[in-house]
């Protein structure tokens, strides 16, 4: 159970990684906007006004996947949580079952 915990564990710090980086674009995409807000032709000033949507419909996305992430990860947990708790000899027949197969696996190299 705990190489379950600790994958989620890791995918969990991979997404939140992820989501900083895509935070810092969008903050360094938005402090360019505004430097170049005063320069450059009505073309420009065009692009730049769909980027800015572009941008606000990005953040919004990116604010609803980490809620539904969230949600959906949580949703995991107390599922687990439950199953174990009506399937106690389950779980720890699936735990042995599984240490069993990573050791033969470790004990192959």
């Amino acid at each position: 159970m705990d190489e379950t915990s600790s994958s989620k564990a890791a995918m969990s710090q991979a997404g939140a990684v992820v989501a900083e980086d895509l935070k810092t674009v969008i903050r360094d995409v938005q402090a360019l906007l505004q430097a170049t807000a005063s320069t450059g032709s009505e073309l420009a000033g065009s692009a730049r006004e769909q980027l800015e949507v572009a941008l606000l419909k990005l953040q919004a996305g990116l604010i609803e996947v980490e809620n539904t992430a969230a949600a959906k990860a949580a949703a995991a947990g107390r599922a687990a949580d439950t199953w174990v708790h009506e399937n106690p000899w389950r779980a720890i027949g699936t735990a042995a079952g599984a240490g069993l197969v990573v050791g033969m696996l470790i004990c192959r190299r």
